[in-house]
């Protein structure tokens, strides 16, 4: 496929959470456009596995690197890779788009979950977005170039637990550093996503049974629109018009009444 000008620009792009869900559908459409990849996930086979299948049909050069970013120092591997500028003596391209994109569904209340799981969450969803951004934005804006796309979800407008705790932050964080980068040539998207059929509620033992087929969206049109956002250097964007009014329609109803709706949606 022949690259945008802005795929030329941004060249190799970084997505965490890469193995599977929204993660995989991103490098498959950034490798499609033309993208170099390096691949961030915690599972060696599952990284090799998709690096193979990204060159052979993709005709793109990926790295892959095994990190569980619930771990300091897999976080600060990351973080490294993402600090290689071109003149560098690594031999390794500079990252010119990050999607922090790697999260993990809790699938219980707060109180009645482990409390070592909610740690585990916080530092995937919360501080690994902040350190890799950080060490993004710094690099990026040094050659005065460069894009962040962080996947927050539409669940930060609902009180929701800890989980939509830490997307309201990713939300908000997004819009903060977007603003503090405005004039520097480096963008930043907060992506918030409805239901999206990955497996994501599967590996977190979500029962969605009994989900109506309607409420769902398609990987690949989330994606699809996410990169369409950050190619527009849109700072927020809520994929497909079911959860584009859905989000609407949530900041124009009272608190007290979106808390008594949630009850009945699965807990992420």
């Amino acid at each position: 496929m022949r690259r945008r000008p802005y795929d030329e620009v941004m060249g190799t792009a970084l997505v965490t959470g890469a193995t599977s869900g929204l993660g995989e559908e991103f490098c498959w459409q950034l490798a499609e456009a033309g993208h170099d990849l390096v691949l961030v996930a915690r599972t060696q086979e599952k990284l090799d596995d998709l690096s193979n299948r990204l060159e052979q049909i993709a005709n793109i050069t990926t790295e892959v690197i095994a990190a569980d970013l619930s771990q300091t120092g897999d976080v600060q591997r990351v973080a490294e890779r993402l600090d290689v500028q071109p003149d560098d003596e690594s031999g390794c391209a500079p990252v010119g788009l990050l999607v922090n994109n790697a999260g993990m569904g809790l699938g219980e209340e707060f109180l009645d979950n482990e409390l070592e799981t909610e740690e585990q969450a916080l530092d995937v969803m919360v501080r690994a977005v902040m350190v890799l951004s950080y060490h993004a934005g710094r690099a990026m804006r040094r050659r005065g170039v460069g894009a962040i796309c962080n996947i927050s979800s539409i669940a930060a407008e609902t009180g929701m637990g800890t989980y939509s705790a830490h997307k309201a932050w990713v939300k908000a964080f997004s819009e903060g550093l977007a603003f503090e980068l405005e004039g520097t040539g480096v963008t930043v998207t907060a992506v918030s996503p409805g239901m999206t059929r990955t497996n994501f509620h599967k590996a977190a033992d979500v029962d969605v049974s009994d989900t109506p087929g309607w409420i769902w969206s398609d990987a690949e049109t989330v994606v699809s629109q996410a990169l369409e956002a950050v190619r527009r250097g849109r700072v927020l964007v809520t994929p497909t018009a079911l959860y584009k009014s859905a989000n609407v329609v949530s900041r124009l109803t009272p608190r007290w009444l979106m808390r008594k709706v949630m009850r009945a949606v699965p807990h992420m």
